[in-house]
């Protein structure tokens, strides 16, 4: 098997077992006959692009054709780019083919997943890949349930061997009642696992101090609670993801705590980069309905930050003048 070598891919660095450009193309999950590639300066032409052998510390610009001015408003994880901003989960649905659905409704590129035992009494029971397809939808692993860092990891490198994934979400938990991060083991483990290749996205408190900490030991994304896992009660503390958001060199996503489309909202007017969720939209009376409008609640919010909102004042300000009233 090909060792893993670090190279640079349009301005982001990237961990690859790719031997050829070809074949880090094909791992980017581009088509090689729509991009043009530049290797370490040099265009590739397109016909020799697997004879284009790569080494560690290698740079390369890939780019293709979009439509002018239209400007895609896409973020980036890990050197993956995406363009939903809303992350949904793959829990408490009533099965997999209603789950399938509502990620649709959503538009969401990636889902969370917890890793689980297989059901070796029954193999061939149904399996979530094969309602959502890995190589269409990414894979976020999760350590959902972990209570300590030495689960968490280990719970992570079992899906690593299982799916290959290195881009995964991390949390580890305090305690059942409140399923509050254990800060302490959660910067155990994000240190150990970025050690190992691994890049986290990490599910935190709201607060700037352990945010910043957590993407100095490897954190390719700070993910606070906007309030208690499932709870549905809302983004309760906008001060200090606002905070974060301000304080962060690595993409803030708001995980846990949102009920309904307005307070997805809310987390992308504060500036975050996504939102999380997955109790919001599979709990709901109609969770295809409520996929689709959490959907359009981020991508309200989205627009709002952009737009740069009006100030507030103290008292009103008539929208029409009064001179000349008659």
């Amino acid at each position: 098997m090909t060792a893993s070598i670090t190279v640079t891919v349009n301005g982001e660095t990237r961990r690859t077992s790719a031997d050829t450009v070809a074949a880090l193309v094909r791992e980017l999950e581009l088509d090689p006959a729509k991009v043009a590639v530049e290797h370490n300066g040099t265009i590739a032409p397109r016909s020799e692009l697997g004879h284009h052998g790569i080494a560690d510390g290698d740079t390369l610009e890939i780019v293709h054709f979009v439509g002018g001015g239209q400007g895609d408003d896409t973020w980036s994880v890990a050197g993956r780019t995406f363009k939903s901003r809303l992350i949904v989960g793959t829990g408490k649905y009533k099965d997999f083919e209603q789950n399938a659905a509502a990620l649709e409704a959503s538009g969401a590129e990636i889902v969370t997943v917890a890793v689980r035992r297989v059901n070796v009494s029954d193999p061939k029971t149904p399996m979530l890949t094969d309602y959502i397809d890995p190589k269409k939808i990414t894979y976020l692993p999760n350590t959902a349930g972990c209570f300590t860092a030495d689960d968490a990891i280990r719970t992570l490198r079992l899906a690593r061997e299982a799916g290959g994934w290195d881009l995964v979400k991390l949390e580890v938990l305090g305690e059942a009642r409140t399923l509050y991060p254990d800060m302490r083991e959660t910067l155990k483990a994000t240190e150990v696992l970025a050690n190992e290749g691994f890049h986290p996205m990490v599910y935190c408190v709201d607060d700037p101090i352990a945010a910043k900490q957590l993407e100095e030991a490897g954190a390719v994304a700070v993910m606070p609670l906007g309030a208690p896992i499932g709870s549905g009660l809302g983004i309760q503390n906008r001060v200090t993801i606002r905070l974060i958001k301000e304080g962060a060199s690595v993409p803030v996503l708001v995980d846990a705590g949102v009920g309904t489309a307005s307070d997805a909202a809310v987390a992308m007017e504060l500036g975050c980069d996504g939102v999380l969720m997955n109790t919001a939209i599979a709990e709901a009376k109609d969770p295809i309905r409520m996929a689709r409008a959490m959907k359009l609640a981020v991508e309200a919010g989205r627009d709002a930050y952009l737009s740069g909102r009006m100030a507030t004042r103290k008292y009103a300000d008539p929208s029409s003048p009064l001179a000349g009233l008659i």
